[in-house]
């Protein structure tokens, strides 16, 4: 294999896929991974092309610090090893996180060890969905407003990880000792944007230790020129670890153009892959948007089952509601209907869980629904909805890669992918990850119908 330009480790499998179809929609060829993949598997996804990026889908924005700790580095030590000359820890592009889960902070002290990096670039803002950082402060757009992320409408209220600080730096700061350096726009598109990124990035007197330094993004301008600065610390040889959103991705694309490593034309868009009969979709997000999605479907001839949220993670109740709710989906799904499984609809849905709570109990058994649904029908198409949601559900199929199939250039972050699996039943099955604030309003009917 030749060398990689980039390598990433997503937080979730939604924001993996995110990063894996801004790669696609650049003519760079990318291929996804539930676990470190076997030299076998590597060998089966190059021969569908020669891989110029590879991502590794993790769960650690809904996880802990201890687990972090336990987890995340031998993941980093398997990415470090594929020597690319960018190695991303992918987080959403809303950075929403805190001290006790999701920790973003933790994580860049396990990477900035691993492989040895006294500068850790951080890149949150990316245009192509709206999302700005300006003087360090973040801002995302939400029904065409956008706002100040702690003002934001949905971020402000997440259910796990409420974005209560807009400033990055500030925000940060509660979750790591690693102090944070800002690199803003006027330095990076003023006429010393290298000496700047320079002085940021290296090792001087007085400026012993580790850091975060956090670039901002509020333009294609700022973006192009970040993709440039980072590409110049890639160090022959070793990775350059960077953290943040899918702008890391779109910063570099035009800087890896301009040196020639990929083409400079942006990918022809794979074609439509036309309309099924029926799909299956299973949501675990609770953000008003998927809720709207929901209603969208329904109103399409989409059949809805609302799952009793508590019940399903309950360890004692969790298996007799799964069992009931399978039992409706099956039934709609003989009758020739498309499914809706969701244990939620919006913020102000949620279930307050029993004393007996399992955590990620939703996810894996909205998995396990997902999984039955396809079995029975013999399905090719399905949709997991809710970032944390796909992380768990999706290795319920026993898949362990995915690949692009139709890329959604309209709706950015929500591709259509191929499931690689040693499992005939869902080797091949076209499958959405889709993030709870991804999409329009008739998103699922549009997956359905294999259309943009």
């Amino acid at each position: 294999m030749d060398r990689l330009l980039l390598s990433f480790y997503g937080d979730d499998l939604t924001g993996s896929t995110d990063a894996m179809e801004a790669l696609t929609l650049s003519g760079v060829r990318a291929a996804l991974f539930l676990d470190p993949a076997t030299p076998e598997q590597l060998a089966r996804l190059g021969r569908l092309g020669a891989l110029q990026a590879i991502g590794l889908a993790g769960t650690s924005r809904s996880e802990s610090p201890a687990w972090m700790d336990a987890h995340l580095p031998a993941a980093f030590e398997w990415l470090r090893g594929l020597a690319a000359g960018v190695c991303h820890y992918k987080v959403c592009s809303t950075f929403d996180s805190a001290p006790q889960v999701g920790s973003i902070g933790r994580a860049l002290e396990i990477g900035a060890r691993i492989f040895a990096q006294d500068a850790v670039p951080v890149v949150v803002g990316v245009p192509q969905l709206r999302r700005y950082t300006v003087f360090g402060h973040h801002f995302a757009a939400m029904n065409g407003i956008t706002y100040r992320l702690d003002r934001h409408p949905v971020m402000s209220r997440h259910p796990v990880t409420p974005m209560h600080e807009a400033d990055l730096r500030l925000h940060l700061a509660a979750q790591t000792d690693v102090p944070v350096e800002l690199l803003d726009g006027l330095s990076l598109t003023g006429p010393d944007a290298d000496a700047a990124t320079d002085r940021a990035m290296q090792q001087g007197a007085g400026r012993q230790g580790r850091r975060a330094v956090l670039f901002d993004v509020a333009d294609l301008a700022t973006q192009r020129s970040v993709g440039r600065q980072l590409w110049r610390h890639a160090r022959a040889g070793h990775s350059l670890f960077t953290v943040g959103s899918s702008g890391v991705e779109y910063a570099l694309v035009p800087e890896w153009a301009a040196q020639g490593l990929i083409p400079e034309q942006a990918a022809t868009p794979a074609p439509s892959v036309g309309a099924v009969d029926q799909i299956a979709v299973v949501s675990g997000s609770c953000s008003e948007i998927t809720a709207t999605q929901i209603r969208t479907a329904g109103e399409q001839g989409f059949e809805r089952v609302a799952v009793d949220a508590a019940r399903l993670s309950s360890r004692s109740l969790g298996d007799a509601e799964q069992s009931r709710v399978c039992a409706l989906a099956c039934a709609a799904l003989d009758q020739g209907r498309s499914v809706i499984v969701h244990s939620a609809m919006g913020p102000d849905n949620m279930a307050a869980p029993f004393a007996d709570h399992e955590p990620h109990a939703i996810g894996r058994r909205l998995g396990r629904l997902l999984r039955d649904m396809v079995a029975h029908r013999q399905l090719r198409r399905a949709v997991v909805a809710g970032g944390d949601t796909s992380s768990h559900a999706l290795r319920e199929l026993h898949v362990h890669a995915l690949t692009v199939a139709m890329a959604l250039p309209q709706t950015p972050g929500s591709p259509l992918c191929t499931a690689h699996s040693d499992d005939a039943r869902f080797d091949g099955l076209q499958v959405a990850l889709k993030g709870g604030q991804i999409g329009s309003p008739a998103y699922f009917v549009a997956i359905r119908d294999g259309r943009r």
